[in-house]
């Protein structure tokens, strides 16, 4: 066993971020006949449970590389992911409960180590009794007639809220809470009735669903929060979940390939799968929240609000070729959104579709010379496993891509920039063998064990692709392989990183068939555990931190929310000793001339200083936590947030002497909109002044700015 856990290269898919991070209404069943009777029925573990929860826990305390005991610590840590888990919002215990539940505090510890579930079942029935009483009484609510004329607000992020001490202050919560998502649907277009009906119907069918839980779901909750307890990217999947994300690691999905996870009882968009239909609609972005599905051009809609993840994802994919339609609230809108339609083709998701691609930018420098700056966009640390296995000579992969790209470019570019924003990562080995285009042979990364060893993934080949001026452009959300490859490119002074701090996911992951370990015959689901840490060959971690970029051009993904300085229990940054590696020191001396020279740059840039108004409108959108219940307030700040996208969007058409949008047009989105991408292109003018810089006889000229 201690060999499965410790072989790195059976390890390579497991570096991308957390597929399903399963939350608030996973457990649900699918919604059965409306007219079943509700019963509130206690749910109690099984003996197959209460043995299946003492192998997790001798797993978790032998094998995760944080290697904490079992204890009062950890405990305290498990009762708060369990009730963050149930109720993220804090909007259905009430103190009272809460109080109930200190007991188990300093106690879940023990019992998870006896086998011992009871306290997460008496949790959980009396969080269905809670929620009951609650749908009791946010029906009553929707039966009356909401005004929508008295200056009132509601506080949306209640995640650090006091819980409520009695039952009339949930039900001053929930007035404005159904006040909030009535004025939403209004403004996405129903009249005050058809809303009122709708949210009826999606409380109720959140009931029913709730009321359907068996004592597995509860299991597999309560199980995940034992495991977040460790580290975000711990797991466990039922045999359920397991098939789903099994489906999700091998690309294969049938669907249009988004990473979803449930937050407070909402399906959100974590990721999109390069390549897949919802990338390719621009239509769709991280933090997205999908509330409804249809089947086809005709089918009804079906609201998915509190449905549990799994039948969500069931209704999403189908066979390639077919059509869904989703209602989504756009995330960058913030609490203030109004739905918006999007209208899919279901197809495979493709490694051609997912394959790196290059372009050419040019620019004159101060005496007429032209600087040509080739880009190449890495979408996804990929290779077609199954193709290899099967001896097949041209199997596709990102180095093999990215190879043949930089041939095609040779003669053609004096710099280049790989654009690694958005890619959650892939395979460990792409990561080290695309750094070995780029240097010659060397270390690329070490990684450590639970026990402390450390093993250097280093690139044999000692020829490089390409030698000339390279930048590294990253996000917020570049995670994992590619902060591997950033962090190296960085420490070998190969090139310079541009953008935002990376995501900070310097860990990895393995699959453990609890089946095979039980010897049981059914199916027992799976736990991802993390068992080994990431560092760069300079000894630093890339954990928490992330890759820190030598020259910073902000982004929307920028947010407090995001990346795993974000995630509770996230193992902390750390370094070890360095290893051996043949570093320049060239580069690091010409950062900050190049930052001088951006800084002008862009300082007298109209286009530029319009994205960064753009990125503070957007982010203020984003990190407003209260919504006025005000309609003539909220008309108005969705008539604003419509007015600055029309804005955008008619800067560049004017330049290109389009008509106008008016008051009313459709804003485009995605390859429709002229919106260009100036951190890109601001990326490819550092390069050139990169060039310049490295150039004897270019050095004193500089980068002439033309629009």
């Amino acid at each position: 066993m201690h060999h499965h856990f410790l072989n790195l290269k059976f390890l390579t898919l497991l570096l991308l971020p957390l597929i399903l991070t399963l939350g608030a209404a996973d457990i649900f069943a699918k919604p059965e006949d409306a007219n079943a009777t509700l019963q509130i029925k206690t749910l109690a573990p099984t003996a197959r449970q209460d043995s299946l929860d003492r192998t997790i826990a001798n797993l978790l305390s032998q094998h995760h590389y944080r290697q904490s005991p079992l204890d009062d610590a950890l405990s305290s840590l498990i009762l708060n992911a369990y009730l963050d888990n149930l109720d993220f919002s804090r909007s259905y215990f009430l103190a009272s409960d809460i109080a109930d539940f200190e007991s188990y505090r300093t106690t879940l510890d023990d019992a998870v180590k006896e086998g011992n579930l009871q306290p997460a079942f008496i949790i959980f029935n009396t969080y269905l009794r809670r929620l009951t009483e609650r749908t009791a009484q946010i029906q009553a609510l929707l039966k009356q007639e909401f005004r929508f004329d008295i200056d009132e607000s509601l506080e949306v992020d209640r995640k650090d809220a006091p819980w409520a001490r009695i039952p009339e202050e949930l039900d001053d919560l929930w007035r404005k809470r159904l006040k909030h998502e009535t004025l939403t649907l209004i403004i996405s277009g129903k009249d005050q009735a058809a809303a009122r009906e709708l949210l009826s119907k999606r409380y109720d069918n959140r009931l029913r669903q709730a009321l359907q839980s068996t004592s597995d779901d509860v299991f597999q909750w309560y199980m995940n929060a034992v495991a977040q307890a460790f580290d975000p990217h711990t797991a466990f999947f039922s045999p359920r979940n397991t098939e789903n994300f099994n489906i999700q690691m091998r690309l294969s999905l049938e669907g249009i390939g988004c990473v979803l996870r449930m937050e407070d009882e909402q399906v959100s968009v974590v990721e999109l799968v390069a390549g897949g239909p919802a990338d390719l609609s621009q239509q769709i972005r991280p933090s997205d929240k999908i509330v409804a599905v249809a089947q086809g051009d005709k089918d009804p809609w079906v609201d998915v609000v509190g449905w549990r993840l799994d039948d969500v994802v069931e209704k999403i994919r189908g066979p390639r070729g077919t059509v869904v339609r989703l209602k989504i609230l756009p995330g960058k809108a913030g609490v203030a959104a109004a739905e918006k339609t999007v209208r899919l083709v279901r197809d495979t998701i493709k490694l051609e579709k997912q394959a790196a691609k290059s372009e050419i930018k040019t620019f004159k420098d101060s005496n007429h010379r032209e600087l040509r700056v080739g880009v190449i966009t890495i979408p996804a640390f990929y290779s077609d496993f199954e193709a290899a296995r099967r001896g097949v000579k041209d199997y596709r992969s990102t180095t093999r891509d990215v190879r043949r790209l930089l041939k095609e470019l040779t003669g053609q570019i004096d710099g280049l920039v790989l654009d690694l924003r958005e890619n959650g990562g892939g395979s460990l080995q792409e990561a080290v063998d695309l750094t070995g285009l780029f240097i010659g042979n060397g270390p690329v990364v070490q990684v450590r064990n639970s026990s402390g060893r450390v093993e250097v993934e280093e690139d044999d080949d000692e020829s490089q692709v390409y030698n000339g001026p390279l930048a590294v452009l990253v996000d917020h959300a570049s995670a994992s392989a590619s902060e591997i490859f950033a962090g190296a490119i960085q420490d070998y002074g190969r090139g310079i990183v541009i953008g935002d701090p990376t995501f900070g996911k310097g860990t990895v992951q393995t699959l453990v068939d609890l089946s095979r370990l039980t010897r049981n015959r059914e199916p027992q689901g799976q736990l991802k555990i993390t068992i080994a840490k990431f560092y760069r060959v300079s000894g630093g971690s890339t954990q928490h931190r992330g890759v820190l970029p030598d020259i910073a051009i902000p982004s929307a993904l920028d947010s407090e929310d995001l990346g795993e300085s974000a995630q509770k229990n996230a193992l902390p940054w750390d370094e070890i000793p360095a290893t051996r590696y043949q570093g320049d020191r060239r580069l690091v001396m010409l950062v900050p001339e190049l930052n001088r020279r951006h800084q002008a740059r862009v300082s007298n840039d109209p286009d530029y200083q319009a994205f960064l108004r753009d990125l503070e409108f957007t982010r203020q959108q984003q990190d407003k936590t209260t919504v006025s219940l005000l309609e003539k307030q909220r008309q108005a700040e969705q008539a604003r947030i419509e007015a600055w996208q029309r804005e955008r969007e008619n800067r560049y058409r004017a330049v290109k002497k389009l008509p106008l949008l008016k008051s009313g047009d459709e804003i485009p989105e995605g390859k429709d909109s002229l919106i260009p991408d100036l951190a890109l292109e601001e990326s490819a003018r550092v390069v050139a002044d990169l060039i310049l810089l490295d150039s004897p006889d270019k050095g004193s000229s500089t980068l002439v700015m033309s629009h």
